[in-house]
């Protein structure tokens, strides 16, 4: 069942990514090369709890840690670690904030240091993929024009799209229906209606497809081992037409350009 909130509720998720948008603002400081990935996830934690709230993913169906650090061929769901950034890395930091009854959702993915250009021009569009997607969000339009939107944006460019892990509504709960994928048909799926709060999540790779888990059960990294990217927001559909961008990479950006 896809929950419609109300313009209070999706005002509190807003309070949410408040909290949210800031925490990564705080970690953006840090990422540089020589910085454990471990210290990271510490910075996140110590503010989001220091600001009333709670970190949605730690504990999360067993995961141990406040951030999904996701590096190099990782697409999403790793661990922070004693890994320490090194010249040439991306990084794909994903946070999640539950506060006040409502979780929000947001990551974004760096270039550490100096990477190549091919690497630099994946990130580039997989970050514009994301914008080319939510310009679709809007009421009357369904899921599929979304993941069709997407999907064009990144093949175009000789880029390709994670299938098995998709984007999903947010609210209460930190994954709710409907389901949101980054690839799709133009007027297929659920109609999306006013009150919807969606976390819409690329997750583009430099070279196949395919992914595989790693034994830890959480690291899903691509098969070819070549670079993935990974860029999320948490939106609200709105009555009047265009999705209201809940979340918000200004104060990573204010502190860490690309």
């Amino acid at each position: 069942m896809i929950h419609l909130k109300t313009r209070e509720e999706i005002d509190r998720i807003k309070e949410s990514a408040g909290i949210l948008n800031r925490a990564h603002g705080e970690v953006a400081k840090r990422v540089e090369p020589g910085v454990k990935t471990e210290v990271l996830d510490k910075i996140a934690e110590e503010y989001i709890r220091d600001n009333g709230g709670m970190p949605s993913f730690k504990g999360y169906q067993g995961f141990p840690a406040s951030l999904c650090i996701s590096v190099n061929e990782n697409v999403v769901h790793g661990f922070p670690s004693k890994y320490e950034l090194k010249d040439g890395d991306i990084i794909s930091i994903d946070c999640g904030v539950f506060y006040n009854g409502f979780h929000s959702d947001c990551a974004y993915t760096y270039p550490i240091g100096k990477v190549s250009d091919e690497v630099l021009s994946l990130l580039i569009a997989t970050r514009a993929s994301l914008y080319e997607g939510i310009s679709f969000a809007r009421q009357g339009n369904r899921i599929g024009d979304i993941g069709y939107t997407i999907q064009q944006y990144a093949e175009e460019r000789g880029y390709t799209v994670v299938r098995e892990l998709v984007g999903h509504g947010v609210g209460k709960n930190l994954h709710e229906s409907p389901e949101v994928p980054n690839y799709g048909k133009r007027g297929r799926g659920p109609k999306l209606k006013a009150g919807m709060v969606l976390a819409i999540e690329p997750m583009i790779n430099l070279g196949q497809r395919n992914i595989v888990q790693e034994s830890d059960g959480w690291t899903i990294r691509t098969k070819d081992r070549l670079p993935s990217a990974h860029f999320e927001h948490t939106v609200a559909i709105t009555e009047t037409g265009d999705a209201e961008i809940l979340t918000s990479h200004q104060f990573i950006e204010e502190v860490f350009k690309f």
